[in-house]
């Protein structure tokens, strides 16, 4: 190759992104902390990040399984709808009460479909409870037993067709990251603030003694040197080129604050779980969902599910006439 050729091909504009890569890049920038958005050719340095952490939010929500139907005639047929509440009225109490949901049918475009999707997520919960178990061929009492139920659970994204759904959850994934990355900013600035105070009391005890060097004072002389070793090191990471490689580092390893993890139970129609040596000569079902684990470390179940949007219509005017009457009792 030419030199010529070489300098022609280091003058070429750089390829414009993907209109999707770019307006996700533009989400990213307008998210973090002032200190970042302040590095210069920032989109250079985080387009190829955010365009890997694009694709794994996309995979994330392309995982998810359903869609399937809530309803009082699913929660009698489908084993996992039977798991997630307690009885057909939590789920009409779960439609009413659901602020997305009544947000979702305030708009005109609710009106498109009559139905809707949404992300169902819950929290998976067990208690031990004593009853009647088979034992072999002896029926025993007072046999500790593991129940399986839900909590907590909460429509996400309500829209009238499903990729609707699906891709205001992968816009939602990703400011998730972006959240959980500003948490990181926010520990490190908390950290500053207690070093410092720290700081300040050992030079504080330092000063006050008048007499010849302790042993005393040789403890605090270490601890302060300590201390403004752990302060240079968190104002290096504080500094704004530092966060944005910390940024797109974070952003290249998405699975470490936003992941999935397929759990698969055998229970029966009380909610009871059975082990794998337990499941022999048993009327058993299998429940198999994923559990989605984010920023805050808690796990709650996931999937898409399908709505009439009749049913919902009537579910959050049922709970508001109680909520009136409540009022004025």
């Amino acid at each position: 190759m030419s030199l010529f050729s070489v300098l022609a091909d280091l003058l070429k504009p750089a390829p414009q992104p993907d209109p999707e890569v770019s307006a996700a890049l533009d989400r990213v920038i307008g998210m973090v902390d002032p200190l970042v958005r302040a590095v210069p050719r920032l989109e250079k340095q985080l387009i190829q990040a955010v365009t890997h952490a694009l694709g794994y939010c996309e995979g994330l929500v392309t995982a998810l399984p359903g869609p399937i139907d809530i309803n009082r005639q699913a929660f009698g047929k489908d084993p996992l709808v039977h798991a997630l509440f307690a009885t057909p009225g939590d789920i009409h109490d779960m439609l009413g009460r659901s602020q997305p949901v009544r947000d979702f049918l305030a708009r005109p475009e609710c009106l498109r479909s009559d139905y809707f999707y949404a992300m169902l997520a819950a929290r998976r919960q067990q208690k031990t409870q004593y009853g009647l178990a088979q034992q072999g061929n002896v029926i025993r009492a007072e046999v500790a037993q593991e129940v399986l139920y839900f909590s907590a659970q909460t429509l996400i994204e309500p829209c009238c067709d499903q990729e609707g759904t699906r891709q205001r959850l992968r816009a939602k994934a990703l400011q998730s990251l972006l959240v959980a990355f500003n948490a990181h900013v926010d520990k490190l600035r908390r950290k500053r603030a207690d070093l410092r105070a720290d700081a300040s009391l050992e030079q504080a005890l330092l000063a006050h003694h008048q007499s010849p060097e302790t042993e005393s004072d040789a403890v605090h002389s270490r601890h302060l040197a300590e201390l403004d070793f752990l302060l240079q090191q968190n104002a290096d990471a504080l500094m704004p080129e530092h966060l944005a490689k910390t940024l797109a580092d974070f952003l290249n390893r998405p699975e470490t604050a936003l992941s999935l993890t397929p759990v698969t139970l055998s229970v029966d129609r009380m909610g009871i779980l059975y082990s794998a040596d337990q499941l022999a000569n048993r009327d058993l079902q299998t429940l198999s969902f994923p559990e989605l684990s984010s920023r805050d470390r808690r796990l709650h179940m996931a999937t898409l599910v399908r709505i009439a949007r009749a049913e919902a219509e009537q579910a959050v005017a049922e709970v508001r006439d109680r909520q009136h009457r409540f009022i004025l009792i």
